[in-house]
């Protein structure tokens, strides 16, 4: 009888390893951070991308000071960051209050992480521009071809509040080198309150994406003070998405009609989002 419970109990314990060892694997066959398989393209010399990142680092409700560490999602960073610098472009990271941008721990677990990700890792380059990335208000946003915001928890509790970022964007969007404008995940909230010459909404009628409310309700973080779906429906944009058994396996990428504002739905978006930009840059 002990010798068959030792077998037994063997058994389970290797079939526990087996599944740890190919849960990566299995995790990204559902659909997290899915390959680009897509077209790619290289861009002339001298084309510039900003990205834009939160610098809130700390999961709470309103009010609160404390709470679980958090910040960008990673690999919302560093697959669009990646994506241009393949490209040929040259790239500034900033944040909101400058200096060092937090991090999700989360986005660097054995499940989690990317190729992108543990690219970053070995990366000095892009490692000093995340601990001291540009503040925005010190940053000319009309001397890029591409602006890109970040996601992650922590850009709910900032990206949308920012009047300087929110003006720097509609100034851009006017200049003269008409970029691009995109994000992934909760970065659609810094478009928001960006304001049209009549001081419309600028992305009113535009299709939009960002993380869904069913996603967050499915993570159970609902504690942040803004959810994109709900923020972006709110200031006019024509909201659109995947759904998935769970929704942080789906994706989605939306292009308005004029091109210039490409959204990615969630973690698994920030590649095609980026690639897609890229591709209507080299098509200019």
């Amino acid at each position: 009888m002990k010798s068959k419970l030792f077998k037994f109990g063997t058994a389970v314990v290797a079939v526990i390893a087996i599944f740890v060892i190919a849960l990566p694997t299995i995790v990204h066959k559902l659909g997290l951070h899915p390959e680009y398989t897509g077209e790619t393209h290289q861009l002339p010399a001298g084309t510039r991308a900003l990205i834009v990142t939160t610098s809130h680092g700390v999961l709470n409700a309103p009010g609160e000071t404390t709470g679980k560490a958090t910040g960008i999602a990673l690999s919302e960073l560093t697959h669009p960051y990646y994506s241009y610098l393949d490209a040929g472009m040259q790239i500034d990271v900033a944040s909101i209050k400058g200096g060092q941008i937090p991090v999700d721990p989360s986005g660097l677990g054995r499940v989690m992480i990317s190729p992108e990700d543990k690219r970053y890792l070995n990366d000095p380059t892009l490692l000093a521009k995340v601990e001291n990335s540009l503040l925005i208000d010190d940053v000319d946003f009309t001397q890029y071809d591409a602006i890109f915001l970040v996601g992650g928890w922590g850009a709910a509790y900032d990206l949308g509040y920012s009047e300087v970022l929110a003006n720097k964007l509609g100034d851009a969007y006017y200049g003269a080198k008409e970029p691009l404008m995109g994000s992934v995940c909760h970065g659609a909230l810094g478009f928001i309150d960006v304001k049209d010459l009549n001081g419309n909404k600028l992305i009113a009628s535009r299709p939009m994406t960002g993380v869904t409310d069913k996603q967050v309700k499915e993570l159970g973080i609902e504690l942040t003070p803004l959810h994109p779906e709900t923020e972006l429906r709110k200031a006019g944009a024509v909201f659109e998405s995947q759904t998935a058994f769970r929704d942080v396996f789906a994706t989605h990428v939306a292009i308005d009609a004029e091109q210039r504002f490409i959204t990615g739905q969630n973690q698994n978006s920030g590649l095609e989002t980026a690639q897609k930009m890229i591709a209507i840059m080299a098509r200019r």
